[in-house]
């Protein structure tokens, strides 16, 4: 049992989540998402979540188990080209995590999704929510431009564009 993860997710900062996403950083999340998928076939959709419950925690889960669960019941896997990407922020415990479908694991490197992260992290860090958010969303949307460009057709959103709070 991970007693300092229980601790962050009853009294870390998770109660500060209106003030640190509030509706102006994610109407402007929505608009980078959106913008980004003008040039890309992929679909990135934006999660943030305040805590996790303690119980869930004592028991095991971790912010990635919670990020693959995230994933697979917002559907992010079921997208044209197994193209979709999750971008969950776990904010009491200050974690990131990015999770990739099938289709995009196989062209793009772990380690350019822990780039996206880190510098995401290092925003929040110093203070920079809106910042490290749209940073994030800029890179990811960058990284799906170099591997599923778009050809430039209008095509359906299959997945919302406006973040996910929990």
């Amino acid at each position: 049992m991970d007693i300092r993860r229980i601790g962050q997710n009853l009294f870390g900062e998770w109660f500060r989540l209106g003030r640190v996403f509030p509706p102006d950083v994610l109407d402007a999340v929505m608009q980078g998402v959106a913008d980004g998928e003008r040039r890309h076939r992929g679909e990135l959709r934006v999660a943030i979540e305040s805590r996790l419950p303690a119980m869930a925690v004592a028991q095991g889960l971790t912010a990635r188990d919670r990020a693959a669960m995230l994933f697979a019941h917002l559907r992010v896997w079921d997208t044209d080209d197994n193209c979709g990407v999750l971008l969950y922020v776990l904010l009491a415990e200050h974690r990131i995590e990015i999770v990739a479908d099938r289709g995009i694991v196989n062209r793009v490197a772990q380690d350019e999704w822990d780039a996206i992260a880190a510098h995401m992290r290092e925003a929040f860090a110093a203070g920079r929510f809106r910042d490290g958010l749209l940073t994030g969303v800029e890179e990811a949307g960058e990284l799906l431009a170099t591997h599923f460009p778009g050809d430039g057709t209008p095509r359906e959103n299959q997945l919302p564009d406006r973040p996910l709070v929990l």
